[in-house]
């Protein structure tokens, strides 16, 4: 496994921005969880987990809010060198 491959699953500016994004948005901000997995390909799967009722406002009128924010936080994991693939999971 080469050092490139050890670093995959790591885009931590894209967590973050996906974290700040998420936690301005939702009504309890201290129940946002962002993990990170292994996504097809290679790439970053970003799993957001938000408090109880907090998920339509995430994902909005017609998914267009959550569609911003892959789209927010794909730019910015440009600067992580990876792909991401951001998931909103209803708990």
């Amino acid at each position: 496994m080469s050092d490139r491959d050890a670093n995959t699953l790591e885009a931590p500016v894209a967590t973050a921005v996906l974290t700040h994004i998420v936690r301005s948005i939702v009504d309890d901000p201290d129940a946002v969880r962002v993990s990170s997995e292994e996504g097809k390909g290679g790439s970053v799967l970003l799993e957001v987990r938000v408090g109880p009722g907090d998920l339509g406002r995430v994902i909005g009128r017609r998914g267009r809010t959550a569609q911003s924010i892959r789209t927010v936080v794909r730019a910015a994991a440009a600067n992580d060198d990876v792909d991401v693939d951001v998931d909103f999971v209803d708990e």
